[in-house]
């Protein structure tokens, strides 16, 4: 089983998913504080990149996931469609 490093940002510490195609903390980022939650970022249809990292948000710890997106408008479309288990 491989590791995952951790990257420490100011905002938050990410781990990330070995699914993801891109590796690269994106601009436009959205924390959901649901850290057991399956998100199958494929069937979201983003026009963009995007790359999806489990995360604790630093300021208070909360666990979650971080989603972040190459467009401002892939933010609107994994807001709208983005459902916890």
């Amino acid at each position: 089983m491989a590791t995952a490093k951790s990257i420490d940002t100011g905002d938050y510490k990410l781990f990330p998913s070995p699914r993801n195609v891109h590796r690269v903390i994106f601009e436009h980022q959205v924390f959901v504080p649901y850290p057991y939650a399956l998100i199958v970022m494929d069937e979201f249809y983003f026009k963009g990149c995007y790359s999806l990292f489990s995360a604790c948000r630093l300021s208070d710890g909360k666990m979650g996931q971080v989603a972040t997106f190459e467009l401002a408008s892939d933010v609107d479309i994994f807001n709208k469609k983005f459902t916890p288990d």
